[in-house]
């Protein structure tokens, strides 16, 4: 189809005003939406003349400490840094403990583990779930017990 020189230009225009809308509108949207952000934030400048101490923050991930707990299993010394993981892991029985580091130290598996036993996988798999579910237990309130020593 041949169109007319006029209808062209009447697209362009068209076309002209709907991309200037759709400007105009996404420039209303970031204005509303930097005023909404800048009405619930704070300034750090602000922060800092208000607090009378200096603010920090510590990583804890790395420290060593001074004393890492070593479990022997099967002859082999397995060695744990951190003092929550190992604290916990004490609080279990000790089967329960040596079925855990076996399977996620030593990398036996539950065939293994349960000819090591006499028990079949079925049962390793089991005391291996109740291990991990105590243990996870045990970390939480280890955890909630950390964080009421850090509020007093």
């Amino acid at each position: 189809m041949i169109y007319s020189e006029q209808y062209k230009e009447h697209i362009e225009y068209t076309f002209s005003a709907f991309c200037k809308i759709v400007l105009r509108n996404a420039a209303i949207s970031a204005y509303r939406d930097f005023g909404r952000k800048q009405k619930h934030e704070v300034s750090l400048d602000y922060l800092m003349s208000e607090t009378p101490f200096e603010p920090f923050t510590t990583d804890s991930y790395f420290e060593q400490y001074d004393k890492p707990t070593v479990f022997v299993v099967k002859g082999q010394k397995i060695v744990v840094a951190n003092k929550r993981l190992a604290d916990a892991l004490l609080k279990l029985s000790e089967q329960r403990r040596t079925v855990l580091l076996m399977s996620f130290f030593l990398g036996y598996n539950e065939r293994k583990i349960g000819s090591e036993y006499g028990k079949s996988r079925s049962t390793v798999n089991y005391w291996k779930h109740a291990a991990l579910k105590q243990l996870r237990k045990e970390w939480l309130k280890s955890e909630h017990e950390k964080q009421e020593a850090d509020t007093l």
